[in-house]
C-alpha cells in the first residue's frame, strides 16, 4: 500500500478513535437525565457512573504505555474497539445502576486505549519537530470538536424526543468507521533509537525535565477541566446561555487547534504554553466577576488560553523526552485525567464552604448560586498562575539549554 495513503488511513482512523471518545463524553453527559429518570438514580450514584470514565481511561492509557512496543498499537486499538463496542452496548441494553457502572468503566477503557496507541502512532509518523506539533494538535481538535458535535446532537435528538438509547446508538457510529479505517493497515515503528526499551523510558522519565511537565501536566488538566465541569453550572445563575457557553467554548478549542501548526511554529512550544498560562487565568478571573453577555467574552479568552494546552504538552514529552517513547506520553496523560479526578472534591468542597459562608450572609436561591460559584472561581484561578511561573521557568530553561534549543525546536523539519 502507498505509504502516504497508510499514514493518512491511520491518522484518519485516530481522529475517529478521538471523536468516539468525545462523542461518549458529551452525549452521555446529554442523557444523564434520562438515565437518572429511566433507573431512579440519585445524582451521587450518576456521580459514580461519571467516574467510570474518568478512572478507566488513565489505567489503560498507562498499561497502554507499557505494553505499546511489545503489544503493539494495532492490538491496543483492537482492545479499545471491543472495549467501546461493549461499553456501548452494555449501557444501551443496561438493566440498573450496576450494569451501567460497568459498561462506563469499559468505555472509559477504551478511550484510553486510542490515548494510548494514538499519541505515540503520530508522533512516530510526523517525526519532523514542526509537523508533529501540528498534526498532535490536529489530532487532538476532535475532543473538543466532538464534544460540540455530541452536544448538539444530543440536544438535537431529546428536543425531538428520541430515546437515549438512541443516543448511545449514535456513539458507535465513529467507532465503526476506525475499526474500518485501521483494518489491515500498517502501523509505524519508533523513530527515536532506544525507545522500545522500558528501561531506557523508566530512565528518561527521571530526569529533571520529565518531572517538571508531568508537575506541569497536572495543573495544566485542571486548568482546562476543572473550570469546564463547573462553570456551566455557575453561569446557569448569571444570565448567560450554559449550552452556547460550551459550545462556544469547545469549538474555539477545535479551531485553535487545527490551525495549531503556525502558532506553534512562530511561538514555540515554551511561548504557546507561557501565553496559554496568561490567558486562561485572565478568563477564569472574567468568569468569576463577569454576568450576562460578557460571560462568553470570557468564553473566548478562557478557549484560547486551554486550547493548547493537552496537545503541546504531549508534544513536549514527544520531542524533548524522546527516550520516554510511548509510556512517557501515556503517564503524561494518565496524570492529566487523574489530577482531574483528584482535584474535583476539593473544587465541590470550595462550593459547599462557599455556599455556606453566603447563606450567613443572606443570600439565597441564584444571587447565592452566582455568588458562591463565583468565589470558587476566583480560587481555581490558582492553578492557571501557578503555571505561569512554571512555564516561564520553562521557557528559560529550555532557551538556555545546550541540547535543546527554542530555535532548534521550531526550525528542525524532516
Amino acid at each position: 500500500m502507498n505509504e502516504n495513503v497508510n499514514r493518512s488511513a491511520l491518522f484518519n482512523g485516530s481522529c475517529f478513535a478521538l471523536i468516539t471518545t468525545a462523542f461518549t463524553f458529551s452525549i452521555r453527559a446529554g442523557i444523564l437525565p434520562q438515565l437518572g429518570e429511566s433507573f431512579g438514580l440519585s445524582a451521587e450514584q450518576l456521580g459514580f457512573i461519571n467516574s467510570m470514565w474518568f478512572l478507566g481511561f488513565p489505567i489503560s492509557m498507562i498499561i497502554g504505555g507499557l505494553v505499546y512496543h511489545t503489544f503493539g498499537p494495532a492490538n491496543i486499538m483492537r482492545v479499545a474497539f471491543v472495549a467501546h463496542a461493549i461499553g456501548i452496548i452494555m449501557t444501551i441494553y443496561a438493566g440498573g445502576f450496576t450494569t451501567l457502572l460497568i459498561s462506563t468503566l469499559f468505555i472509559g477503557f477504551g478511550n484510553g486505549c486510542t490515548e494510548a496507541a494514538c499519541n505515540p502512532m503520530i508522533a512516530d509518523m510526523y517525526s519532523g519537530s514542526t509537523t508533529m506539533n501540528k498534526m498532535l494538535n490536529r489530532f487532538h481538535m476532535w475532543f473538543p470538536g466532538g464534544i460540540f458535535l455530541g452536544a448538539l446532537i444530543s440536544k438535537f435528538m431529546t428536543d425531538f424526543g428520541l430515546s437515549w438509547q438512541a443516543q448511545m446508538w449514535v456513539t458507535l457510529i465513529p467507532a465503526v468507521i476506525y475499526a474500518i479505517l485501521f483494518f489491515g493497515k500498517t502501523f509505524p515503528k519508533p523513530q527515536v533509537e532506544g525507545a522500545n526499551s522500558l528501561a531506557e523510558n523508566f530512565k528518561s522519565m527521571v530526569s529533571p525535565l520529565y518531572i517538571f511537565l508531568f508537575i506541569c501536566m497536572a495543573l495544566t488538566a485542571i486548568s482546562e477541566f476543572g473550570p469546564n465541569q463547573w462553570v456551566n453550572v455557575i453561569l446557569s445563575s448569571s444570565g448567560a446561555d450554559a449550552m452556547i457557553i460550551l459550545a462556544l467554548t469547545s469549538g474555539l478549542m477545535a479551531v485553535g487547534r487545527f490551525f495549531a501548526g503556525p502558532v506553534v511554529h512562530k511561538l514555540g512550544q515554551t511561548g504557546v504554553l507561557l501565553g496559554g498560562a496568561i490567558l486562561a487565568t485572565i478568563g477564569i478571573y472574567m468568569f468569576s466577576t463577569v454576568t450576562g453577555s460578557m460571560a462568553y467574552v470570557a468564553a473566548i479568552v478562557f478557549a484560547l488560553g486551554v486550547c493548547y494546552f493537552w496537545p503541546v504538552m504531549v508534544g513536549a514529552v514527544a520531542q524533548r523526552v524522546p527516550k520516554s517513547s510511548a509510556l512517557g506520553m501515556s503517564i503524561i496523560g494518565g496524570v492529566g485525567m487523574f489530577s482531574t479526578s483528584i482535584f474535583q472534591p476539593f473544587i465541590g468542597n470550595w462550593i459547599d464552604d462557599a455556599r455556606t459562608e453566603k447563606m450567613a450572609q443572606g443570600l439565597s436561591g441564584n444571587a447565592l448560586e452566582l455568588a458562591a460559584g463565583q468565589e470558587t472561581l476566583q480560587k481555581m484561578i490558582t492553578f492557571p498562575a501557578i503555571l505561569i511561573v512554571l512555564f516561564i521557568i520553562f521557557f528559560i530553561w529550555q532557551k538556555n539549554s545546550k541540547t535543546v534549543t527554542e530555535k532548534e525546536m521550531t526550525m528542525s523539519v524532516h
